[in-house]
């Protein structure tokens, strides 16, 4: 399996942070990328697979929490804030906005890894989960509007010959739909396919009607 490629980004505008926190955790494996502001960042165009910002709170012209806002705005982002102040009404601001952890400098060495680890722990599982529902997603529209009809009933618990009365079509030709959706969908049980179906977004699964 190919390793994902993953990035802690940094923004400071203090040069000898950025400097010290980079060494830091190249010495611990990490992969950085340096910013001095907030704008700077922004307008970075990412090419990671899995990724977290060290974010300081107190930068000039644009605050981390506003750079905090409009990067959870284009993509889901695992933020730590660092601050060389104790803050607590924008440590529960930058918390209740998605932020994974608030640390006060001088950072510790112990807690500033443990909070990274946690952020891209958290990214890889987001990053999981989505490429899982593209996949599903990918999958579910390979079956006919009618298929899709036959598995939005069979998945509420109607038995064959209920889900064809109700579409108006026979219970051999239920059978068949079925059979043609285990196979698309990758399934090898009927137990299998009610899982798969219960992970897929709702709006995926159409109204049944009556149309032959």
């Amino acid at each position: 399996m190919e390793q994902l490629k993953e990035m802690v980004y940094i923004v400071d505008d203090d040069y000898r942070v950025r400097e010290s926190l980079s060494a830091l955790l190249q010495a611990y494996g990490k992969n950085v990328e340096l910013f001095s502001s907030g704008q700077e960042f922004l307008q970075y165009q990412r090419q990671d697979d899995c990724a977290c910002l060290l974010l300081d709170l107190s930068l000039p012209n644009m605050s981390g929490l506003e750079v905090q806002q409009q990067a959870m705005s284009r993509a889901a982002l695992p933020v730590i804030f660092i601050t060389g102040r104790g803050d607590v009404p924008s440590s529960v601001q930058a918390m209740k906005g998605g932020a994974i952890d608030f640390l006060t400098k001088p950072l510790d060495e112990v807690s500033l890894l443990a909070a990274i680890d946690a952020a891209l722990a958290k990214e890889r599982l987001l990053r999981s989960e989505q490429n899982e529902q593209a996949q599903l997603r990918s999958l579910y529209r390979t079956l006919t509007p009618r298929e899709q009809q036959v598995l939005s009933l069979l998945v509420k618990g109607m038995l064959n010959k209920q889900a064809a009365g109700c579409l108006g079509i026979t219970e051999y030709t239920v059978q068949v739909h079925r059979g043609h959706i285990m196979k698309k969908l990758r399934t090898k049980s009927f137990a299998a396919l009610v899982q798969l179906a219960s992970r897929l977004p709702i709006d995926l699964i159409p109204s049944p009607t009556n149309n032959a």
